[in-house]
Formats: structure tokens, C-alpha cells, sequence
């Protein structure tokens, strides 16, 4: 079971992985599989990010995540990690020197025993420190910081770096291989299904609405066809189509992310659905009638499904 800690509440002591984070990639996860080899009962696998994101609070705008917290939590308890430590992005974490972040934060509030870092991680007043100022410092502690080199991607016999925001870039392409050759696992969208307008209903293909955590990044408007699953019961997968978009046909004023699922009847309100994204069909696009875009969600379920692509 993972423990979700404070900097008031932590376990220690701890082997830990330092970092943002965002997506728990490929190139995280090796970061990650780190700390397990830490041969010692006593020491809790423990990884430490950051909230709101850095970004989030330099720029004063909010950030789209791949993996908001409560969806990281849920992927690192399956990985093995045993505490989530959120460390508060404020102004005082962030005005700390790197000596300070490393005698305050890691030696006497986590009581790191091992620290396991991406070759680009950077801590400090204004990212003074870098991987290998980390090692410096704390070594001074005996403290192991293992450092390792950044994942790449083979794409075309060209080898690409993975990176948090080239998967933005990719699902905002509508790429979705890209995005899961990075990922190492389908890119998923999970919510539960609230009340909309019931127009899918009244054409003939009734939709599940679902209520998107606001921080989950959203790729690019269309439809796509995905494999839903209902409270996270793999053993009843349902395959369906979703739509990501501003609904234009009908006017509609802001975006709304409904999937229709395949040969399926029953009451899915307030049921949390678990979708994972398979293949970008098409673009979101304004119909000129209702009888026009039933037609079409008829042809993408067709096309989507009858030639168990």
C-alpha cells in the first residue's frame, strides 16, 4: 500500500527517486526501478515530486499533467512504491540554495540513505545545481546518488529522447503510438459519468459523459477508438469510440470528452469508467444536420471495429 506523505509526516528512512515525474514514462521508470535495489527491510522505496508543478509556479498558469497526482499515486503503488512525498513548490523550496535543498529537504526532513535522478535533474535557487552537484553534496552525508542517462525512442531507425513534453506534443498530434512507445502503456482518460444534454441518446448512440480530472491533459480534439473499462475490472473490457471536443454541430460552449461504447446497454451514472485511447480516427468537424452526424458516428464505429483492428 503507498502512503501519500507531507514534509510534516514522513516515513523514514528512505531510498528515494527525486523528480516531477509527469507521465511516469519509460525514462521515469528506469529512474524509479532504482530504488528497489536497495537491499535493506528498513528502508521504504519512496518517491519525492513536487506540487503545483515548477512550471505551474513560475509562470502563474496552470499546468496540464499527464498523470495528475491521484493517477500517480495509483501507477507507483502498482510499480512497488511504498510513500508519495509532495514536496510544497512555494517560495521558500524555491529559493533555497542547492546546499540548503540538500541538507534541509533530503538529509534531515526525508533522511534519504539513496537518491536515484534522471541525468537532467536540476534543484536550487534559479537550477544552480545538477545531477552531479547532487553527488557532490551528498556525498558529504554518504549519501549514494545514482544518476541515470536519459530513454530514448527508436522512430524510423532514428533514436529520439523521451520526454514528458514530446508526449504532450505527440497526443496533441493525435499521435498515439508515439505517445505510447514513450508511455510504455496506453495513454488513459478516467472520470465519472455525469449527466450532459442526452444527445447522443435521442440519434441512437448514447454517450457516457465523463468528469475529467481539470488538471489531465487532454489530446488532440477528435474521435477515437478505445477500450473502456468500468471501476478498473480488466476481465469485462468494453470496446467503444470517444469524442474530445467542443461538440460544434450542436453549438456546444466548451469541451467535453463522451464515449459511446459498443453493444452495450445499462445505468453508467456516477460509475467511474477507465478509457484507454487505442487510435485517433478523425478530426472533430461541424455537421450539417443531426441525420449527418449519426451517419458518421455510424461509419466510425463500422470502420473502428468490424475488421477487429
Amino acid at each position: 500500500m503507498l502512503v501519500t506523505s507531507s514534509l510534516e509526516n514522513i516515513i523514514t528512512p528512505n531510498a528515494i527517486a527525486l523528480g516531477n515525474f509527469d507521465g511516469l514514462h519509460r525514462g521515469h521508470q528506469r529512474v524509479i526501478n532504482s530504488i528497489f535495489k536497495i537491499n535493506n527491510p528498513d528502508i521504504y522505496p519512496t518517491l519525492v515530486t513536487f506540487t503545483p508543478h515548477p512550471q505551474e509556479y513560475f509562470t502563474g498558469k496552470k499546468k496540464q499533467l499527464l498523470t495528475p497526482i491521484p493517477e500517480k499515486a495509483k501507477l507507483l503503488e502498482k510499480m512497488g512504491v511504498k510513500q508519495l512525498i509532495l514536496l510544497p513548490f512555494d517560495r521558500e523550496l524555491a529559493t533555497l540554495s542547492a546546499r540548503a535543498f540538500v541538507k534541509d529537504i533530503l538529509v534531515e526532513k526525508i533522511n534519504a540513505k539513496y537518491i536515484s535522478i534522471g541525468s537532467d535533474f536540476r534543484f536550487g535557487y534559479q537550477r544552480q545545481g545538477d545531477a552531479h552537484k547532487l553527488q557532490e553534496l551528498t556525498a558529504e552525508n554518504n549519501i549514494y546518488v545514482n544518476i541515470t542517462a536519459e530513454e530514448k525512442i527508436d522512430i524510423n531507425d532514428s533514436f529520439t529522447r523521451i520526454s514528458s513534453s514530446d508526449i504532450r506534443r505527440a497526443l496533441g498530434e493525435g499521435n498515439l503510438s508515439l505517445a505510447q512507445g514513450m508511455l510504455g502503456r496506453k495513454y488513459t482518460l478516467k472520470g465519472k459519468v455525469v449527466k450532459g444534454q442526452q444527445l447522443g441518446r435521442k440519434i441512437g448512440f448514447p454517450t457516457a459523459n465523463l468528469d475529467i480530472d481539470k488538471q489531465k491533459f487532454l489530446p488532440k480534439k477528435g474521435v477515437y477508438k478505445v477500450i473502456v473499462n468500468q471501476n478498473n475490472i480488466y476481465d469485462n473490457q468494453l470496446l467503444g469510440v470517444m469524442n474530445i471536443g467542443d461538440r460544434p454541430t450542436v453549438d456546444g460552449t466548451k469541451t467535453t470528452v463522451e464515449v459511446h461504447i459498443l453493444n452495450w446497454e445499462g445505468d453508467l451514472y456516477n460509475k467511474v469508467l477507465e478509457v484507454e485511447l487505442l487510435k485517433f480516427l478523425r478530426p472533430e468537424r461541424k455537421f450539417n444536420s443531426l441525420d449527418e452526424l449519426k451517419a458518421q458516428i455510424a461509419s466510425d464505429c463500422e470502420l473502428s471495429f468490424s475488421n477487429g483492428e
